[in-house]
This record gives C-alpha cells, structure tokens and sequence, in this order.
C-alpha cells in the first residue's frame, strides 16, 4: 500500500528513534486512520481533529482505555516532531486507565496444564515461557545458541525495549529442550514455523494455548501471557527479592513488577484477616 506524504516522514522519524518495523507499521497504520478521518491536508491538522478522532474512538468505536492512550501517543508524536504543531495534554488528555489486575495461575493449575499437552512442541514452548518468564515475542526469536545449559539460563536479546537479559532456565525445561531437539534438530530459530524458515507465528502458539487450556478443568480466561504472570508471582510467593524478579522479567521500571505483589498467595505468607483473631 503506497504511504502518503506525512506517512513518509513519520516513518523517518520512527526510524531516526530507533522504531522496529513491525512498531512502526502499527504507527503508521494509526497515522492512516487519522488522516482518512480528518480528510485535510496535513497542513490543516489541528488538535480539535486530534480529539475528534479520539472521542470517537471511544463513542463510537467503543476501544477501550489502553487503545484509545496508545492513539494518542502516536498522534502527539505526529504533531509534536514531524508536524512541528502544538500539542496540549490538558487539551487532548489521556482516559483514566481501570485498574485491574491479571489472572494469574496457582502452581497446580500450570502443572495440570503443562502436562495435558501432547505436543513436544508446544509443551516445550510453553514451559520455557513459564521457566523464564518469557513474552511471546521472545519465545518466538529465540535461537539454539539462546539456550545457556551449563549456566541454566535463558538469553533473551531484542527483548521489549532493545533490551538483553538473562533469564532462568528449569532442569525439567532443560530435559524437554533436548527431547524437542532431538526430534526437530533445529540449527537457527529454535520453533520454526511450517515454512521451515521463519519462527513460529504468534498466532499458532496463541490457538495452540486456547486449544490445551481447554482441555484441563480450569475456568479461569487464561492466555499465553498468564504463564509469564505466573512465573513472576510464584518468584515472589518463594520468597525471591522483587528486585531480581525485576531484572528476570525485562521490565524498565519497578512500578511494573509491583503489581504481582496483589497477585500473591495469601496462603503461602500466612497471613490472617483480623476477623479470624478475634476469639485468639
């Protein structure tokens, strides 16, 4: 599809600040509707387009918080740096975010899930995913060299944010990793995809999680991501220094990591609701 004017300098300036490209397509993608919705020359734009096309994100097309602000981020990107406009944050303010927490599964519950699958495959990515605490995209990129046995850990480079770290690396993952290799023998890409080039797609590991999730007893709405939250909150139930679990997870800020503290197991801390004390 050929790029407009603006779309052109917009990705030169997503590329001047070190954007990847599937970043960028997503950006530019976002710049397209807005341009379509105003239907100016980008001369003309103003912020009131800018909260016009909002409002009606959120009116109209009923896109929830998260999407409405990651918009905005794009659009004032848009004015302030290749438009060289004003742009007001008091003017074309961001939705209040709900705040709710991520499900997270008990330690039986990923036990029960692990071992329903019969797949080495896909049983083999969804243990190191829980192993390491790893995104989806990051189980996806990773090579055999990524794969550190004698230290028993996991590197994961490119992560979130052109970021490089090591993660943790499970004996039982480590004894599925040379199973799964034994039979897939890969040399580059650890999953590789049907075209025997291009690692697995998101969208394959994603119906492959839905598809063993629901062969198990649990009712919880559970996606790949949740294996993540569950490494983190079972670090923290153990007793691990949310500092480290910081690192482990790849994340810039502690405030990120703070959430799994809402997410752990009362059980495990023995802690007691005064209700319970009173007749002590």
């Amino acid at each position: 599809m050929k790029m407009t004017e603006l779309q052109v300098n917009f990705r030169k300036d997503l590329i001047m600040r070190g954007f990847t490209e599937s970043t960028i397509k997503n950006y530019l993608l976002v710049v397209g509707e807005f341009e379509k919705f105003v239907s100016l020359p980008a001369s003309l734009f103003e912020e009131k387009h800018a909260v016009d096309f909002l409002y009606d994100c959120i009116i109209n097309r009923k896109l929830k918080e998260d999407t409405v602000n990651y918009k905005n981020s794009i659009l004032k990107m848009l004015f302030i740096v290749t438009l060289n406009k004003e742009w007001n944050s008091l003017r074309v303010p961001r939705m209040k975010r709900r705040k709710t927490l991520p499900t997270v599964l008990s330690k039986s519950e990923v036990k029960e899930f692990l071992e329903c699958i019969d797949d080495i495959r896909y049983k083999t990515i969804f243990s190191i995913i829980y192993s390491g605490g790893l995104r989806l995209k990051e189980v996806r990129n990773l090579k055999v060299t990524d794969i550190d046995s004698n230290a028993m850990k996991i590197i994961i480079k490119d992560g979130k944010g052109k970021k490089d770290r090591h993660t943790l690396l499970a004996k039982n993952t480590l004894l599925l990793l040379r199973e799964y290799w034994k039979k897939y023998k890969p040399n580059n890409f650890l999953f590789l995809g049907d075209d025997g080039q291009k690692p697995l797609s998101a969208r394959a590991i994603q119906f492959a999680f839905t598809k063993y999730l629901s062969k198990t007893k649990i009712k919880k709405k559970a996606h790949v991501h949740t294996l993540r939250h569950a490494f983190a909150t079972h670090l923290l139930d153990a007793g691990t220094d949310i500092i480290y679990i910081q690192r482990l997870m790849g994340h810039s800020s502690i405030t990120s990591t703070t959430i799994y503290l809402h997410l752990r197991d009362y059980k495990v801390l023995e802690i007691r609701s005064p209700a319970d004390l009173l007749n002590d």
